[in-house]
């Protein structure tokens, strides 16, 4: 069933599958067991966070689940206070610990906090992962291109990914054309909206939904894996969780690619990177 899912290449040398599954607020008390469906439903790419307080889970059910580790993408964040108080190795070796997954396949910083300005000197530290091999890639969460843009001067790698915030009214266009340029690969959080405006009420996500016999969140999940965007809904639900994997099947005409484009407004609903400046 995995087999479904594209695999992207990073320029680590490894590869990223393009679905992946989130546990952004997940309780860690459901975690395990969201988790252990996600991967039984055929995800293989699993995304958490320091910050989200449910690694131990996530790695338990990485390890009940019976899929041998190589087969499972794991991403983790270094979280805010970390970052701020220059604890890098410190919570890296701790998220390690928590996980019990024996290495990282993708570890991000999850916000800039330019006021703080320790994403620099903190990319150095991450650089020392991938050498002894304890992460296999590293990458950034939230960065603007001025962020990107001082990475690539002050230092000697490339990051892998850039995790944003990234849907049908927020398409992050000249971030994502500066990454294109520069082989990083752009991945969608809250790629349905988190809820927060009528994104299935829209005109041409009703039509295709309608047109293809599917929901409106496969429509939208489509756009974002045909775009080219890594892309990473989260539900607590089997039967949304089955519903999420079941885009392959399908495909969008250019034209309505091109309807959803135009549903652009440059607005964010989440936390802009220049004002992260906490936690």
């Amino acid at each position: 069933m995995a087999s479904s899912v594209p695999a992207l290449p990073l320029n680590s040398g490894t590869s990223i599958p393009q679905l992946g599954f989130g546990v952004f607020l997940v309780e860690p008390k459901d975690t395990q067991r969201v988790v252990e469906e996600a991967i039984e439903v055929g995800f293989r790419h699993i995304d958490t966070a320091t910050g989200y307080n449910n690694e131990r889970e996530v790695g338990a059910a990485m390890r009940a689940s019976g899929v041998p580790r190589e087969e499972i993408f794991l991403t983790t964040k270094l979280r805010n206070d970390h970052h701020r108080a220059r604890d890098v190795e410190g919570a890296f070796q701790r998220s390690l610990d928590a996980l019990d997954a024996g290495y990282i396949d993708l570890y991000l910083i999850h916000w800039p906090m330019p006021k703080v300005d320790a994403y620099v000197d903190t990319w150095r530290t991450f650089e020392t992962f991938t050498r002894d091999g304890r992460a296999k890639s590293i990458g950034v969460s939230n960065f603007l291109v001025p962020h990107l843009e001082r990475l690539l001067a002050e230092t000697d790698t490339v990051p892998s990914v850039n995790q944003v915030e990234l849907h049908p009214i927020f398409q992050q266009r000249e971030l994502r054309a500066f990454q294109d340029r520069h082989g990083i690969l752009t991945e969608s959080w809250g790629p349905l909206g988190q809820g927060k405006y009528d994104l299935f009420g829209k005109a041409p996500i009703k039509d295709a939904a309608a047109a293809h016999s599917v929901t409106p969140a496969q429509v939208v999940l489509r756009w974002h894996v045909q775009t080219g965007n890594i892309v990473i809904p989260k539900s607590s639900s089997r039967e949304r969780m089955t519903e999420n994997f079941d885009v392959f099947g399908f495909e969008l005409t250019p034209e309505e690619m091109a309807a959803i484009d135009g549903l652009d407004e440059n607005r964010r609903v989440g936390g802009d990177p220049m004002d992260v400046n906490e936690g």
